[in-house]
């Protein structure tokens, strides 16, 4: 468990050291926060981890930082902790993305149990946005003209459509086909329409 590592945002130095201690006894490394801002500042040197995230802090609070995170498209799961009885705090912390919520005081079984279940998600998380990676790598590599293919073949559209909505002869449209398969390295249409979806590619619009 030791590769395990949760990050403890709250402005409280007294939770922050109960909960490191928690973690420290069960094996997991922690990386305590005394802000919002602190947090979001340190991102880019963070170990992939789970947040265990106070929603009522000074300046920068826990809203702000779960709405930063989606717009950094941080993939890590989010316990929101909140105080007792603020169970519309909570539901908005779901609705923005956490995972789970806790009503201080927790008992340490309640910690680790919530904690248990989100480094399930971190790992699938994880897997998905390696995925989604390499995806793009691969598009990447794609010219200008067998990604407008590519587009055009994730809208649905046939190569005699795709030859008239880009203005070129269908031969050509075959050729950029059978390249852009190539470069993918890829040996059907799915498996390249797949790509597309996991790289967020947008199907090319309607004329």
């Amino acid at each position: 468990m030791n590769n395990k590592c949760v990050h403890v945002v709250d402005d409280d130095r007294d939770v922050r050291c109960s909960i490191s201690f928690t973690l420290g006894a069960a094996g997991i490394q922690s990386r305590p926060f005394g802000s919002g801002a602190d947090f979001l500042e340190s991102l880019g040197e963070l170990q992939d981890g789970c947040i265990l995230l106070d929603l009522r802090m000074p300046e920068t609070d826990g809203f702000q930082v779960m709405t930063a995170l989606a717009e950094r498209e941080v993939p890590w799961p989010v316990i929101a902790m909140t105080g007792h009885g603020e169970i519309p705090v909570a539901v908005r912390a779901m609705k923005l993305g956490a995972v789970d919520f806790l009503e201080k005081p927790f008992e340490e079984e309640v910690l680790l149990g919530s904690l248990d279940r989100a480094f399930g998600l971190l790992k699938d998380r994880g897997e998905q946005a390696a995925s989604k990676r390499e995806a793009k790598a691969r598009i990447g590599a794609l010219s200008a003209r067998e990604l407008e293919v590519l587009r055009g073949l994730m809208a649905g559209l046939s190569n005699k459509l795709l030859a008239r909505r880009l203005d070129i002869s269908l031969r050509t449209v075959e050729m950029h086909r059978a390249n852009m398969m190539d470069r993918l390295a890829v040996g059907s249409l799915a498996e390249a329409l797949t790509l597309g979806v996991q790289a967020a590619l947008e199907p090319l619009s309607p004329p």
